[in-house]
């Protein structure tokens, strides 16, 4: 069993009753649901992070330079 801690959430109304109402209609509870939402934006967070890292290995390269090859390419 994993181990739970409480927290207070204030939520605007109509986030809450939106809440309540998937929670009855998914049979989950509220916390399954907002526990399940965390999870998935700190997943989404840490898929970032990854990418931000595979492209800081990456060269830089110059906007100026980059938008001179486009008009020699015939792309502008």
């Amino acid at each position: 069993m994993r181990s739970v801690k409480r927290a207070t959430v204030y939520l605007e109304s109509t986030l809450h009753r939106a809440l309540r109402l998937k929670a009855a209609d998914t049979e989950q509870s509220v916390s399954e649901l907002v526990n399940a939402a965390v999870r998935y934006s700190l997943l989404e967070d840490a898929e970032d992070l990854e990418a931000f890292e595979t492209r800081a290995r990456q060269p830089n390269l110059n906007f100026e330079t980059f938008v001179r090859d486009l008009k020699r390419r015939g792309k502008l």
